[in-house]
């Protein structure tokens, strides 16, 4: 781990599109506001862990939920009438 010291104003740079700058000290907290490309998703750690989790419960759906969801959607071979 990479650990500086920065002071409020000041910035800290990762590669050529990302940017942290120190907006407040106060007590034992630290704001930063992060400048990075909208293609690069900024979380808070505890946010990106519950996507993680959220993501590999998504991944591991037991079979017979596959299998129940297709039939709610029908056989897409099928035309539909109506709208």
């Amino acid at each position: 781990m990479l650990v500086l010291t920065r002071a409020v104003n000041e910035a800290i740079m990762i590669g050529d599109q990302i940017e942290i700058t120190i907006v407040e000290v106060k007590g034992g907290k630290v704001r930063v506001g992060i400048s990075a490309p909208p293609a690069v998703r900024v979380h808070r750690k505890e946010v990106y862990q519950a996507i993680q989790q959220a993501n590999l419960e998504a991944s591991q759906a037991a079979p017979d939920a596959i299998d129940d969801l297709a039939k709610r959607l029908g056989d897409p071979k099928k035309k539909r009438e109506g709208p």
